[in-house]
């Protein structure tokens, strides 16, 4: 069979699937096992499939999945995320949009210590929305925020999807972690511009509520006590890569066991609220890592049938500049971004993309920050992103979809503006992991 007569079949098998509404990890097992058998060798290829199957998911490499994910649950099913708002809403004032501020500023405090985007996003949307509504913001103001931090997750650490991406890439795992500090800081700050400057412009969109402000130990205490402990569990993690003390695996582990250790001296960790957390850390690793199989046995027909390497020699005879194949495969991501969520989006686009950026000899951690940058945007572009869902179920049901729509643009737009910078300066992306573990 021809290369790209292997490549229809097995994707035209895969839409199939997909369209069948079938997810996406049972979806892969099925274009594994027709793969397996045309291209395998029958039941000798199902047996290897198995095979591979297993050996992915036994890869330590993988392992600060769960422990990241840990961080998250602990952090939100304790109400150590409640406290530390109420923090940031005592300290910050004297700004105008006052509210939404505090969501980027509290969504950024999150990303750094949960691995989970869509519970940053329910958490800041049934705390804060409501209340933003009941001040007179305009939805848009309130809203838009909101879904445009918890987007910022996937680029600053801990991210089990940044984790995932490494592993199936083949990308210095650490190495990524710590490239999408300082991205995802730059497009938290853009934010927060975007923000005061829209006020600036038009007050009536965050009116103004005047109401007794504590002062002194009132007002900086709650900050002190409640944040500074999850900013210390950051650094930890980080410290603990950068310097060599300890492996990703290990340095999740020990962010996990402080955020545990910090709810335990709080007093808020319960045994209801650990086993919500070891339920809902089981449930998400199990299906990434059910994913991870059908990705790495998927990757692995696709060699063995000789569509991969069918393509890339496609691609480099075709004589496009590498520029212009980067901007290809990233228009590729942005478009798969508006249909299908991020972890599909990589089982699709990774068996391709690699050899590419392995043949142009692309850095691998730059390249790996557009693609999560790509990522974080298909989490917010119409009609399917995924926190566009998630605010959906948190707004009140007389704001239309399609305004929840119109409030994300401009943050999608600063997306875009985030690539640029990235690919014009990749030191953006790139100089933190060459200062703290030189690479």
């Amino acid at each position: 069979m021809i290369w790209w007569q292997s490549l229809l079949l097995l994707f035209g098998v895969l839409t199939v699937l997909l369209l069948a509404g079938l997810p996406a990890g049972i979806a892969f097992l099925g274009i594994n096992l027709v793969g397996a058998l045309v291209f395998l060798g029958g039941e000798a290829g199902l047996m290897q499939a198995v095979r591979n199957g297993v050996a992915s998911v036994t890869n330590f490499s993988l392992t600060p999945i769960p422990f990241f994910i840990l961080m998250g649950e602990v952090l939100f099913h304790t109400g150590l995320a409640i406290r530390a708002i109420d923090g940031f809403d005592r300290a910050i004032r004297g700004v105008p949009a006052r509210l939404s501020v505090v969501a980027i500023v509290a969504g950024t405090v999150f990303s750094a210590i949960s691995g989970s985007t869509i519970a940053t996003t329910a958490l800041l949307g049934s705390l804060l929305l409501p209340e933003m509504l009941r001040r007179g913001y305009h939805p848009r103001m309130a809203m838009g925020p909101i879904m445009a931090i918890g987007g910022v997750d996937m680029l600053i650490p801990p991210s089990a999807i940044t984790v995932l991406l490494g592993s199936l890439a083949g990308i210095s795992i650490s190495g990524l972690l710590i490239a999408g500090v300082v991205p995802g800081i730059c497009l938290a700050t853009m934010f927060l511009a975007w923000i005061l400057l829209s006020v600036r412009r038009d007050p009536s969109l965050a009116p103004s509520f005047s109401r007794e402000e504590p002062e002194g130990w009132a007002r900086w205490g709650p900050l002190v006590i409640n944040v500074t402990p999850l900013v210390m569990i950051f650094v930890l993690v980080i410290a603990a890569m950068s310097a060599g003390w300890a492996t990703p695996t290990e340095s999740a582990a020990i962010g996990a066991l402080a955020t545990v250790l910090v709810a335990l001296l709080y007093r808020v960790l319960t045994f209801a609220s650990l086993a919500k957390a070891l339920t809902g850390t089981a449930a998400i690793s199990g299906v990434i890592l059910f994913i991870i199989v059908g990705a790495t046995t998927f990757s692995q027909i696709l060699s063995f049938s000789g569509a991969t390497n069918g393509l890339v020699a496609l691609v480099r005879e075709a004589g496009i500049p590498p520029l212009g194949i980067l901007a290809g495969m990233l228009v590729i991501l942005l478009i798969l971004g508006c249909f299908i969520d991020q972890v599909s989006m990589m089982l699709i686009t990774l068996p391709f993309f690699m050899p590419l950026v392995v043949l142009y000899g692309w850095d691998p951690l730059w390249w790996g920050v557009l693609y999560l940058i790509c990522m974080q945007l298909g989490l917010l572009t119409p009609p399917f992103g995924m926190l566009l869902f998630t605010m959906r179920s948190v707004a009140p049901a007389s704001i239309p979809t399609s305004e929840i729509f119109v409030a994300v643009m401009p943050y999608v737009i600063m997306g875009f503006m985030m690539i640029a910078l990235v690919w014009w300066f990749p030191a953006i992306a790139t100089w933190l992991p060459s200062v703290l573990l030189g690479k």
